[in-house]
């Protein structure tokens, strides 16, 4: 397989972009070799500065539910980009976005449009503390909730990629209002609220984790969360981000029947551009500013463009219930065989192979898994033309573009692998 080009890319961009990319895992630092540099995207393929073409479970890290450029969001785009980019002023599209949110996730009330998942993290968290005069947050052991300074201890995801425990450059100080616990345990959850009850402003999570690879939340857990914070006057914040109109319309609360007091959305809202939001019972959201004293802005925040395509992915989702039904089989035929060594994690159209033998239920499992042998599987497979995260702690996408015959090619590759 032809490099040279990415190679070429990649040495010019160490020079002027720290390792030569503008998001860590980028970097292949966990796998080695160079980063493919991709020059376009069509369906569920994307195609690199060498002409190379592979089938895409990266996905844009999630967000392109319906593949890469879909015919119902590019449209949408080219009427936007008629108009203009910016106004730094409201729009009609920003209220039809929020209407259609709203009616998708019955727990938001209320949302306000960001930028970043991050961003929308972060302003949640600030939301909580606003609202219930409270310091302290829990989060769990391997979540990651964007790069806010509080919330990057034990944050899984690229840093576990990196080898980084905790990142540099965050104060003492905000770390001690972040309580890590174990996901999956109810009784570490129990004994927190037990000895702190009365300082906890919010509780973190991702119902389905994505960012130690895909881990679901055992049977009983989304409940205990969602009595203990209920019972202690502290508020619920589900971080559906990477979950929210991917394992279901109306997210992983739809999925488990459960309602969270706040909710943060990103990926699959902006419609694969810049966009996220936070939202949820309106007694809370209206402490925002201008109604409140919790202040939060963005001079880009629903701006027309990513409006445009969130409009148009969340109408086709709405109009066509059916690509669940597609992204059900699709994914239940990439993970219906259970390679030796392996254990397969999946949630709808979210997946990881695990490079672990034993069950994955929390960052301890999963850290156990051999990240050299998962460096091999992913470069066999890339070579073959199949496009994973270059990390062992991410999860996969299936998209709606993916056909069957994606999927065989996909599953022959991997069997090749592991035969070998």
């Amino acid at each position: 397989m032809k490099t040279s080009q990415s190679e070429a890319w990649f040495e010019r961009a160490q020079s002027r972009i720290p390792g030569g990319v503008n998001s860590p895992v980028r970097a292949f630092r966990s796998v080695g070799g160079v980063p493919r540099f991709i020059a376009r995207g069509e369906g569920s393929r994307i195609f690199d500065a060498d002409g190379n073409s592979y089938i895409d479970y990266v996905c844009s890290w999630g967000p392109l539910l319906l593949g890469h450029r879909p015919p119902a969001v590019m449209e949408a785009l080219r009427e936007a980009l008629e108009t203009g980019t910016s106004f730094g002023a409201p729009t009609g599209g920003e209220v039809e976005l929020a209407e259609l949110i709203a009616q998708a996730v019955p727990s938001i009330e209320m949302v306000r449009l960001v930028n970043s998942g991050t961003e929308a993290t972060m302003s949640a968290l600030r939301l909580a503390r606003g609202f219930t005069g409270r310091d302290l947050t829990i989060k769990f052991e391997g979540c990651y909730h964007g790069h806010v300074d509080s919330l990057l201890v034990k944050a899984g995801s690229g840093m576990a990629t990196l080898g980084i425990a905790d990142t540099a450059g965050v104060p003492k100080a905000f770390a001690e209002t972040t309580i890590a616990l174990p996901f999956n345990s109810i009784a570490a959850v129990e004994k927190a609220f037990a000895e702190r009850g009365d300082q906890i402003a919010a509780v973190i999570v991702e119902p389905i984790v994505g960012n130690m690879g895909c881990v679901p939340p055992v049977p009983g857990f989304l409940e205990a969360l969602r009595e203990l914070t209920a019972r202690h006057g502290a508020l619920l914040i589900f971080d559906e981000v990477m979950t929210g109109f991917r394992v279901a319309l109306g997210g992983a609360q739809q999925l488990f029947g459960i309602q969270p007091d706040l909710t943060t959305l990103g990926k699959i809202v902006g419609g694969g551009l810049p966009m996220a939001a936070y939202g949820g019972r309106a007694e809370i959201m209206r402490k925002i500013a201008p109604l409140g004293p919790v202040y939060q802005a963005g001079t880009l925040s629903g701006n027309p463009l990513a409006v445009a395509a969130g409009l148009a992915m969340l109408r086709y989702l709405l109009a066509h219930p059916e690509v669940y039904e597609t992204l059900e089989a699709r994914s239940a035929q990439l993970t219906s065989w259970t390679p030796p060594g392996v254990t397969i994690k999946r949630v709808g159209s979210m997946f990881t192979f695990f490079f672990t033998p034993g069950p994955v239920t929390d960052w301890d499992s999963a850290k156990r898994s051999d990240t050299a042998r998962f460096a091999e599987f992913f470069h066999f497979m890339l070579e073959r033309g199949v496009y994973l995260a270059p990390s062992q702690f991410e999860a996969g996408f299936v998209s709606a573009a993916h056909s069957e015959q994606d999927i065989r090619a996909t599953v022959e590759a991997a069997r090749g692998f592991f035969s070998g």
